[in-house]
Order: structure tokens, then C-alpha cells, then sequence
């Protein structure tokens, strides 16, 4: 690699510091160069619409990871630190990033707005958005085009029993909430044997799944968040029977208006759970449907002209605040007062049914 102007995203892993080594020898490989090292911040520290009790901007942390790539890179230099440039910056703290889309678009406009030539990626690096099953970031740079390299590294080898997988708090909160369901569906939950299955399928669940489960240890705040799901799953439910009824009403009687439209909604949720949560949500409505995810918006295709108000209004993302966030995030305006909703579509008989409003790369993805 010619280039001696890099961007380095960092994260705490175990390669960091190989990784640091590595971009401070490829900066040096000219002779002189730049890296930039930054920390993309995830998505309950980016947005000035979070609620006060899920801000919580941990950027001395950020600054301390910063300040020990940049001593490191100091260190690799040795006699040539003369010659090398390094620099640090925080990435995302005014923005929504929620997927490693979001991110690559980032880092790219760091890239392009810094002047660098490329992106250095540590191999192990998270950035902290999305989950696992979204596309990875290397993937996602690929699609935009832009220029990296996976820094060359030695992995170190993980060895050890399955039960290491995941802590005893979340291996624990995995386990019950398996059991809990597997007795809510048995047969007979006072017999003896579907304790005796249930537990070992539990176990199982628990052992395999808990790092999947949870991507942080469960503490007070997670029982709360199940505690008021009591609460929300009927009030889904209420708003599942009023959307048939406007639905059916609409088949039986032909003659009542049907406008689809597709539309654009930001949420004011963030992270992955809350906004997979609120977007299966409207998908179980009947009359709206989302269609795709795509950053910090929600597309979502919407048969009738009253259920596309509904979903301005918000009321389904507003029990989705209460649920992940207390009962203090109900007080932000909705959709529609905060200018978050968009009509993607002009009226029916005008529409062009080639265009493509959300941009995808091809029609089937909506």
C-alpha cells in the first residue's frame, strides 16, 4: 500500500495495538505521513433527541482510548516521530449511526474531509451499532466504493470451555427467560417432564445464545424494559384489533377511499432493539407495512389515508419510548410536529410504479 495518509477507526479489542503498529508502518513506508485515529460513537450517544436519561456521552472514555493509540503510535515511530503526523477526532457525536452503512458513510466523509487516502480497519473492530446479523462494515465499503485495508495482524487464538461464551448474569437472564417461555407453551407446565425438557432446552438456548441476547449484562434498568412490556404488548394488541376493523371495513365496502403511499419516518428511538422492535410493530398493524430500515429512517408503505395519520402521530413509537426508555421519553412531539415524516409517493393514479423512492440498489429490495 502506497498511501501515507490514513484514517484508523478504533475500538477496544485485543489487536488495537497490532493494529496501531501496523498504520504507523505503512504511514512511515515513504517516509513521512498522517494517521488519524478516531472513535465512531454509537447510536444512545449521537442523537440531542435522546432522552436526559440515555445521554450518556462517554467521551472521557473515547478521549483515553484516543490518547493510548496516539502514545502507542508514538512509541512505533521511535526515531522517525518527527516525521509522522498523528491525529485524533471523534466521530458521530452530532449525527444518528445506526448501521455499519451509516458508519462507512462516516468514515468516508472524515476520509474525503481530512484529505486521507485511506481507511485502515483493525480486524476485530466494532464500532458499536447495528448487531450481528446486519452486514458487515467491510462489506459496506466495498458498496460505496472506498478505499481500505485490513490491517495485518496476529490474531490471538480463544481457547476454553463453551459456558465461557457469555457472563453468568446474562448466561442466567437467557436461561430463565428460555425456561419461562418453554413452560408458557408446554402441554401440562406441572408435569414433571416438562420441567426436565424445558430445563435442558434452556440450558442449551442459554449456552448458545446469550452473547446474542445481550449485548451488555442485564441489570436494573433491563427489568424494567420487560416489566413494561406488560404494558405494551396489549396496547399493540388494542391497536392490531382497530387497524382489522378499518381494514375490513375497507374490503367489505369498495367504495371507501384507499390511498397506498409509501412514506419516510424518523423514529425518535434509537439502537438496534427499540427500532426492530417498533418496526415489527407497524408491520403487525394491519393497513402499514415497513418495507426497510435504512439508517434513522423507517420506510413504511400505508394503505389508508387514517392509518397513515396514525403513524404520523406516533402513538406506536411513543409506547416503544416507554418501553426502552421510561415514561419521561413519552414527552417528545411526535413525528409529524418534529417535520419527521415524508410522503415518498404522489398521488396513486400519478405514480410511476418504476420509480424507486427509497433508493435501494434494485426494485426488489422494497
Amino acid at each position: 500500500m502506497s498511501a501515507n495518509k490514513l484514517l484508523v477507526p478504533v475500538s477496544e479489542t485485543g489487536t488495537l495495538r497490532q493494529t496501531v503498529e501496523y498504520a504507523v508502518s505503512e504511514a512511515l513506508a515513504d517516509g513521512s505521513g498522517t494517521v488519524r485515529f478516531v472513535v465512531v460513537h454509537a447510536p444512545d450517544v449521537a442523537s440531542s433527541d435522546v432522552p436526559a436519561t440515555e445521554l450518556r456521552q462517554d467521551t472521557e472514555a473515547a478521549d483515553e482510548l484516543l490518547s493510548r493509540a496516539e502514545i502507542w503510535a508514538e512509541e512505533d515511530a521511535g526515531e522517525d516521530s518527527d516525521a509522522l503526523t498523528i491525529e485524533t477526532n471523534h466521530v458521530g457525536l452530532e449525527e444518528y449511526l445506526f448501521s455499519p452503512e451509516d458508519v462507512a458513510r462516516a468514515l468516508n466523509r472524515e476520509l474525503q474531509g481530512q484529505n486521507l487516502d485511506t481507511i485502515v480497519l483493525d480486524p476485530e473492530y466494532d464500532p458499536g451499532v447495528g448487531s450481528p446479523l446486519l452486514r458487515p462494515l467491510a462489506n459496506e465499503l466495498d458498496d460505496l466504493g472506498i478505499s481500505y485495508e485490513i490491517a495485518s495482524v496476529t490474531r490471538q487464538t480463544r481457547r476454553g470451555p463453551l459456558l465461557t461464551g457469555g457472563s453468568p448474569l446474562r448466561l442466567g437472564a437467557t436461561f430463565v427467560a428460555s425456561l419461562f417461555f418453554y413452560m408458557l407453551l408446554a402441554a401440562d407446565p406441572f408435569y414433571w417432564f416438562e420441567w426436565v425438557t424445558g430445563v435442558m432446552a434452556a440450558t442449551i438456548v442459554a449456552v448458545s445464545m446469550s452473547r446474542l441476547t445481550f449485548s451488555s449484562d442485564p441489570d436494573g434498568s433491563t427489568v424494567l424494559i420487560v416489566l413494561r412490556h406488560f404494558v405494551y404488548v396489549p396496547y399493540l394488541l388494542w391497536e392490531i384489533i382497530k387497524s382489522n376493523i378499518v381494514v375490513s371495513a375497507v374490503i367489505l365496502r369498495p367504495s371507501m377511499p384507499i390511498d397506498p403511499r409509501l412514506t419516510k419516518v424518523r423514529p425518535a428511538v434509537w439502537g438496534s432493539v427499540p427500532v426492530t422492535v417498533l418496526a415489527n410493530s407497524i408491520t403487525l398493524t394491519p393497513g402499514t407495512l415497513t418495507v426497510r430500515v435504512r439508517g434513522d429512517h423507517l420506510y413504511v408503505h400505508t394503505l389508508l389515508p387514517s392509518v397513515r395519520d396514525d403513524l404520523f402521530e406516533g402513538g406506536l413509537e411513543r409506547a416503544v419510548r416507554f418501553v426502552f426508555y421510561g415514561r419521561d421519553a413519552m414527552a417528545i412531539p411526535t413525528p409529524k410536529e418534529r417535520g419527521d415524516t415524508e410522503n415518498l409517493q404522489p398521488e396513486a393514479e400519478n405514480k410511476d410504479e418504476s420509480d424507486d423512492p427509497i433508493g435501494g440498489e434494485t426494485g426488489a429490495e422494497q
